[in-house]
């Protein structure tokens, strides 16, 4: 896969890891709207709530496209393929 050797490979993955997976992601966006439905909440908080519901939400569409775009380019033999 190219991209992924040598130095830049060991980055690559030491980012990845460092980051956080789908499921968290999802899992904080769950948060983030459980709390925008309180109805209690100020403006303020309910403006920073969304940017941050924003952001989770981007990251995780961003990993989605990722993995996608692997899972799309290898065959059953395991060759680099379009299907």
């Amino acid at each position: 896969m190219a991209g992924w050797t040598g130095r830049t490979a060991e980055n690559q993955v030491k980012r990845f890891m460092e980051e956080k997976t789908i499921e968290q992601g999802f899992r904080e966006l769950d948060e983030v709207i459980e709390a925008l439905q309180n109805k209690d909440l100020a403006l303020e908080e309910s403006f920073v709530l969304y940017k941050r519901g924003m952001e989770l939400l981007k990251e995780c569409n961003e990993k989605i496209d990722r993995v996608e775009k692997r899972v799309m380019a290898m065959n059953e033999e395991g060759e680099w393929d379009e299907f």
